[in-house]
């Protein structure tokens, strides 16, 4: 039996928090309802904001001031679980101001309350932080506000934020071995070309022994990036930023987003994970009510590739001209081909949210699997690629050693 730590409120929308002892949080949740408490976070620390029943987010605790989707999530839990609880919508507010730990956060809230206390609908409130709350999020609250159903949209909203951040977690986890890996072992080539190969250099020029040619291509090499290796950094440097500058312009932008598509192996991985975040949010608008063309024209917003998002214009076009949406899908070839069946069947079926739901699902679990092929060929290549040039130095230098002893190979 362990020690959970929980954030509640009473019936009155007053905040709690405290410890109880449980097997598992499920119990400890069943103990609060018991003792007419609504629990809003319950887990193994105190203080943490996890979502449901998570364990501490060390991510969260170390970059607190750079997750504002995460902090997104957090904050659409706590609001579903007080409107759900039945408290008025200010009240709630109040209530998610009090228990977020961010002063920055917590003064977002503060204004969204006073824009809905000021007479503004809660979705035009939301909309005075358009850089943390995006059109596909206000557009919801809109729809729900209309249609009295503010409390199952919430909880749509809760279901979509969490699966955005399962799959940007996934992606981040699946990149961070690779990344220390070629950190790591550019490091030791670095290493070996500052500090080793010049201490060797040293014993070779002074003995006057013929040096092999590779050891000697390696010691000028030393040599160069010693002298002008600060020039290198600093060229390199200097593209990566009029890089990152040229990719911000239109043309740039799209020359950028059309070459991800073609890459290899992460190009399949990019097209799979925009499918999945259009189907998601397409699934989460159409089954709020919000007409087709709105829906699309939404997810255009949201999609991080130009290429997608022109195409997503063209298909908006044909939905507008009564052609529906499964034929201009398939005309644009850019979206996976499974889709257009998906949503031909969805269409024929009167369910479109439901293909929507079932296509988020596949592209989620499809992206996930094709960062795990790619991850699991880029990790051996990575290895492969330093072992060759860490073995090709070291090689280099012990036939310079053997040339000096004069010992035949």
């Amino acid at each position: 039996m362990a020690e959970y730590f929980y954030k509640a409120v009473t019936a009155a929308g007053k905040p709690v928090e405290g410890s109880l002892a449980g097997d598992t949080e499920k119990v400890v949740a069943r103990q609060l309802r018991e003792m007419a408490l609504f629990p809003v976070y319950i887990g193994t620390a105190r203080g943490q904001t996890a979502a449901g029943a998570a364990g501490v987010d060390v991510m969260r605790l170390l970059f607190r001031g750079r997750l504002r989707a995460r902090d997104r999530l957090f904050f659409t839990q706590e609001l579903s679980t007080l409107v759900s609880a039945g408290l008025p919508l200010d009240r709630a507010l109040s209530v998610c101001g009090e228990l977020n730990e961010r002063p920055a956060f917590r003064a977002l809230i503060g204004d969204v309350l006073r824009a809905l206390k000021a007479g503004k609908p809660l979705a035009d409130s939301l909309g005075t932080h358009p850089e943390v709350f995006s059109d596909l999020y206000i557009n919801m609250i809109r729809a729900g506000e209309a249609s009295g159903s503010l409390d199952v949209v919430l909880e749509r909203l809760v279901e979509f934020e969490r699966s955005a951040d399962e799959l940007r977690g996934s992606i981040i986890s699946a990149l961070i071995y690779p990344a220390l890996l070629a950190l790591v072992g550019a490091g030791s080539i670095l290493v070996m070309m500052n500090y080793v190969i010049p201490k060797f250099a040293q014993v070779f020029t002074e003995s006057r022994v013929p040096i092999p040619t590779p050891t000697w291509v390696l010691m000028r090499a030393s040599d160069l990036l010693r002298a002008y290796g600060w020039m290198g950094a600093l060229c390199a440097a200097a593209g990566a930023v009029a890089a990152r500058y040229y990719v911000r312009t239109p043309l740039g932008r799209r020359q950028f987003d059309a070459l991800k598509l073609k890459l290899p192996v992460a190009g399949e991985v990019f097209r799979k994970a925009e499918t999945a975040r259009f189907a998601r949010t397409m699934a989460t608008l159409v089954a709020n009510g919000v007409p087709l063309v709105q829906s699309l024209k939404i997810s255009r917003g949201l999609l991080n590739n130009v290429i997608l998002s022109e195409s997503l214009a063209v298909v908006t076009q044909g939905v507008q001209r009564g052609e529906g949406l499964a034929g201009p899908l398939q005309r644009v070839r850019v979206f996976p081909a499974l889709a257009a069946h998906l949503l031909r069947v969805g269409e024929e079926t009167g369910k479109l949210d439901v293909m929507f739901g079932r296509m988020a699902d596949i592209y989620d679990s499809d992206t996930r699997a094709a960062i795990k092929r790619a991850t699991a060929l880029f990790e051996p290549l990575v290895i492969l690629v330093m072992g060759l040039v860490v073995g090709t130095m070291v090689l280099s230098m012990l036939m310079a050693i053997v040339s000096i002893n004069d010992v035949p190979l």
